[in-house]
């Protein structure tokens, strides 16, 4: 069994400090042979990795020229994962990217086809997923303790303003800048964990996700983006349950994310900052703990299957195609999203946060009652467009 993981991190901006500041809190950043960003110096942590002596690469190849590494972290832009995901295994190594996988289903099977002739294995950064209390609870499932899925729904509340969506100039964008796919949103970067989640802890298998008959979608957009930063998703599944989600950064208070799964025999539920908890018509109940409180579990699953060389990965590919056949369904649903109307439209100065007022009670209203907003008729709710999704579409 091997004792060290030697490590090639992608980005270390942004999200990828999370990384640094993991290794490091693990006395692991001397595992670090090398990091690649075309701006170091804009990471908090670019003077420590000049003290540590850690080479700093303009693009994964330069890094591949000089070095190898067990396990590359990919923590870029969304239209890069899978060009640099490929990169690294084609050089033989394991994958740890970032969620979303891939800005288009044909970019996630080319990434499926290196991984399965590499013989690496592809991880992809869903928080929850990795979470021993999810892993408990999807066990559980699968094993028939709550009898069957009749439906789950999930709400998320998150303000995100002006700086936000100046952070890069990928942020709210369809496609990058040689038209390259990326549907940033917040169904597809900073919520996704939860839309992903829906469907992970109802898959068949633990490395598998819910497979989608079809959906409803309604977006929405406050914010000068070219995708939504409101939506409301009913999808169905193959094994006809009904998942509802709702989130948008077009608030001004921050709640969730929240979710509530019923089950013929019990109901899970779970709000942030307590545990997850399974409670049966009986008054039998359970918890599963907080999946929050294990946000870089997916750091140390990866660097102990390539230590002890099982491969065991709960979220991959596979776990993370419904997640990414959703975003394309949704676009293809809504393919131009409606604006609010700007008599509905407020911005607050400190912190610039354009956002939409009763916008929160409406969506939580659509949770409580289990509708979507043109069910619940606020004035600027406009009717869902309605997608099915042939079972073709997944290739496994």
């Amino acid at each position: 069994m091997k004792t060290t993981c030697s490590i090639v991190l992608i980005g270390i901006a942004g999200y990828g400090e999370k990384y640094l500041e993991a290794l490091q809190d693990q006395g692991r950043l001397s595992w670090v042979k090398g990091v690649v960003d075309i701006r170091p110096e804009q990471s908090s942590y670019f003077k420590t990795i000049m003290e540590k002596d850690i080479p700093v690469y303009s693009s994964l190849e330069d890094f591949y020229r000089a070095e190898t590494a067990d396990l590359a972290i990919i923590s870029t832009p969304i239209h890069l994962h899978a060009q640099q995901a490929v990169i690294a295994m084609e050089n033989g190594s394991h994958v740890l990217c970032e969620k979303p996988m891939a800005g288009s289903l044909e970019e996630a099977e080319q990434m499926r086809q290196v991984r399965d002739r590499t013989k690496r294995f592809l991880a992809v950064g869903f928080n929850w997923s990795f979470s021993r209390s999810v892993q408990k609870l999807k066990k559980d499932v699968q094993e028939g303790l709550f009898g069957q899925p009749i439906c789950a729904r999930t709400l998320v509340l998150w303000p995100r303003g002006e700086a936000y969506y100046q952070r890069s100039s990928w942020a709210g964008k369809l496609r990058g800048p040689n038209g390259e796919p990326i549907f940033d949103s917040i169904a597809n970067n900073a919520a996704s964990h939860f839309l992903h989640h829906l469907f992970y802890v109802l898959g068949e298998k633990e490395e598998q996700s819910a497979k989608i008959q079809s959906l409803n979608v309604e977006l929405y957009c406050a914010n000068s983006i070219e995708t939504f930063d409101t939506c409301a998703v009913m999808a169905r599944t193959e094994a006809d349950v009904e998942l509802l989600y709702l989130a948008s950064h077009a608030i001004n208070q921050e709640s969730g994310p929240e979710f509530e799964l019923e089950f013929e025999k019990a109901i899970i539920r779970y709000s942030n900052g307590g545990n997850i908890k399974a409670a049966w018509e009986d008054g039998k109940e359970k918890s599963y703990g907080d999946p929050e409180f294990e946000h870089m579990h997916k750091l140390e699953v990866c660097i102990q299957a390539v230590l002890d060389g099982s491969r065991n990965i709960p979220c991959g590919i596979e776990a993370s195609f419904s997640h990414l056949i959703a975003i394309k369904s949704i676009h293809e649903a809504v393919p131009e999203v409606p604006a609010f109307p700007l008599e509905y439209v407020k911005k607050s100065i400190e912190p610039k946060i354009t956002y939409v007022p009763g916008l929160s009670e409406t969506l939580r209203k659509c949770y409580k009652e289990k509708k979507m907003p043109s069910e619940i008729d606020p004035p600027w709710a406009q009717p869902g467009k309605n997608i099915n999704i042939s079972a073709d579409t997944y290739p496994y």
